[in-house]
């Protein structure tokens, strides 16, 4: 009963780290759902397959060799020669497919767990639709920066116009002033005596 209990009561964190991408898919394992349901993956397997219609692929598809041997490194499995002890390899459940165990697994465990489990699904998809939503705005804002910074460099290039046409005009003030000039008029500052 206390198992029970603890299995009923899984942190977020658990279901999350039990979440693969495979073949454009958030999938679970089958070793990994039996261990939270409290079976044996060959018990999960059986009940699947005696319903096999209920698991369309897009429910649930079986690794191909090299998908598994990509698997295993990711989750550092030992014992590469045999599956783990499995005959099989593994099936790989979308959050339809989940769904889908709960008619097949009738426990009361299987029920609570796959309850938690579509909530983590649920959270996923949320956090993925905000982060979208965030991608978005930033993008905006860059468009925005962007188009200030093309009106500033426009400003910047009318500026350096503007500099360099005082620059030429000082050139010919000082073309037309010579630098010494010929004093006029009477020098007061002198006495002769």
């Amino acid at each position: 009963m206390a198992k029970q209990e603890t299995l009923s009561i899984l942190p977020e964190e658990v279901v999350m780290n039990k979440i693969y991408v495979f073949r454009g898919y958030k999938v679970m394992l089958d070793s990994d759902l039996a261990e939270l349901y409290g079976i044996e993956t060959k018990v999960l397997k059986q009940a699947v397959r005696r319903n096999i219609t209920r698991f369309p692929d897009d429910f649930m598809f079986e690794l191909l060799e090299n998908e598994y041997e990509l698997l295993r490194s990711q989750i550092v499995t030992s014992k590469a020669d045999n599956r783990g002890g499995s005959r099989y390899l593994p099936m790989m459940f979308t959050e339809q497919g989940v769904a889908m165990l709960s008619s097949v697994l009738k426990s009361d465990i299987a029920i609570k767990i796959n309850i938690q489990i579509m909530r983590v699904f649920t959270r996923m998809r949320q956090l993925l639709t905000d982060n979208t939503d965030l991608r978005l705005e930033i993008a905006e804002i860059k468009n925005a920066v962007e188009k200030i910074s093309r009106k500033q460099d426009g400003q910047d290039k009318n500026m350096e116009l503007v500099f360099e046409y005082i620059d030429r005009l000082q050139d010919k003030i000082e073309e037309l002033i010579p630098a010494e000039r010929k004093r006029i008029g009477f020098d007061v500052g002198s006495k002769t005596e």
